[in-house]
């Protein structure tokens, strides 16, 4: 527990906070139980930091008034760190000596991959600036998007045993992975079966791996739908689809490789129009394969959605059920590991020739595959109650570098803004703009017109 001076600045820093989904700002009077709520609230959601000894703007007095000595907020740490159910690990715990004003207490606490709860077992998240308290089947939900609670194992009640003993998708895959059991006991060995009353009945995993229709077996949508749009927008009209959206049914196994087939058949005939020349969308097959795979085996199965690819003109989008699981996070999301679905992930990666990575790998192999190609690498966001993953048809090179490239190609040739970012996937104009005046700058390029207005604006080689 690190004690420190303030850093310059910083009285006025936390003066200035906004309470919102990663802070809030406390007065050191509030009862243990009380800040316990706000405490399970930051875990439970995407983790945050509490300012403890600083009061809300709407405050009349010193609104920076701390502990008068370290050993006050004893009862507050016991409650939170000890009382909390389960413990949230990984919390960071610092004081700050404003000397006169006394200690102020600064929380960092993690987003945690388990399901937290106050002493007397109520259960908070935290949206935006405030807590709220979850029961019953909220709760049941949130373990399942943290994957603290695992769906694939849920018993499928209108699935019975006789459904997948005997049948070819069991035999072909026992046959693929070398197994001699009898066909119950391997799906009982392969945990694909769970024990309901006095039954075991087939799970949710063993539907989705060995169901001919697990979309018709299970309550929730699980299927792949693949759509091509004639546009670079967000806010799409029906007559921008190319063809009606392809619901890809089946399988997991199967959807990934119709899918798969699919979007490649879709991209085969794909142009772009560039500087007045159509141009083919080039995309690196693997990029693709594995961020649609990463989507299916890591995916909530709980919620009720399909997992939606959307090829623009300019990019390609693939938008997954559920919030990233456990305590993995946009910022780390290459360098830690955890999923959801460890079941799914383990069954299909023990085939021959197997269409996912080791945990963690597939999304490394995008990248990479991605800077092979010249392209930026995958733009990962969590989007609501989705994790969306956008390949965009977009350079790594520097603007300016693509301008002169541009120009190099043939001294007769002139460039605008929309030209270039048509060429670059850059959607900033004032970007765009920026590179031109340093080129301007720098002597290498100049205006063909310059009289011209700003929005007609284009440019030569000097």
């Amino acid at each position: 527990m690190n004690t420190r001076n303030p850093s310059i600045g910083e009285k006025s820093k936390l003066l200035t906070i906004e309470e919102d989904h990663f802070q809030d700002t406390k007065g050191k009077a509030i009862t243990p139980s009380k800040l316990q709520e706000t405490f399970v609230a930051f875990a439970n959601s995407d983790g945050g930091e509490i300012w403890l000894g600083v009061e809300d703007k709407n405050f009349k007095g010193e609104r920076i008034a701390g502990f008068s000595k370290k050993e006050d907020a004893n009862n507050i740490l016991h409650t939170l760190l000890e009382l909390t159910s389960p413990t949230v690990e990984n919390v960071e715990i610092e004081f700050i000596n404003f000397d006169t004003k006394g200690f102020v207490l600064r929380i960092d606490i993690p987003k945690s991959p388990k399901v937290h709860y106050c002493s007397n077992g109520d259960c908070f998240i935290r949206i935006n600036a405030r807590k709220e308290k979850i029961k019953g089947e909220r709760i049941t939900q949130l373990g399942y998007a943290k994957g603290a609670f695992v769906y694939e194992k849920q018993p499928v009640e209108i699935a019975e045993l006789s459904d997948y003993v005997g049948s070819d998708l069991l035999k072909s895959y026992m046959k693929r992975v070398g197994s001699n059991l009898q066909e119950e006991l391997f799906l009982r060995k392969q945990r694909l079966l769970t024990k309901k009353d006095t039954e075991l009945n087939p799970n949710v995993a063993c539907v989705l791996m060995f169901d001919d229709e697990p979309q018709a077996t299970l309550d929730t949508r699980c299927a792949i739908k693949v759509y091509r749009l004639l546009t670079n927008e967000a806010e799409y009209k029906r007559e921008q689809l190319k063809t009606d959206p392809k619901t890809i049914n089946g399988p997991i196994e199967n959807q990934i490789v119709n899918a798969i087939k699919e979007v490649h058949d879709l991209l085969k005939d794909s142009t772009v129009t560039i500087d007045g020349e159509l141009e083919k969308l080039n995309y690196p097959s693997k990029a693709i394969h594995e961020i649609l795979v990463n989507a299916v085996v890591h995916r909530d199965y709980s919620l009720n959605d399909d997992i939606h690819v959307k090829i623009f003109d300019n990019r390609i989008e693939i938008i997954s059920p559920g919030k990233l699981p456990g305590y993995i996070t946009t910022e780390n999301i290459y360098e830690e590991r955890f999923s959801r679905n460890p079941n799914l992930v383990r069954l299909l990666h023990n085939l021959p020739n197997p269409l996912n990575h080791d945990i963690g790998e597939g999304l490394d192999t995008a990248r990479n595959e991605m800077k092979k190609y010249g392209l930026i690498e995958p733009i990962i966001e969590e989007v609501g109650n989705t994790v969306r993953i956008t390949i965009k048809h977009k350079k790594i090179a520097s603007l300016e570098d693509i301008i002169l490239q541009h120009l190099g190609s043939d001294p007769s040739k002139t460039i605008t803004n929309r030209i270039v970012r048509e060429i670059s996937g850059e959607d900033d104009v004032n970007k765009v703009k920026k590179a031109f005046q340093k080129l301007r700058h720098l002597e290498k390029i100049e205006a063909v017109d310059p009289k011209a207005s700003a929005f007609d604006f284009s440019y030569k080689l000097k």
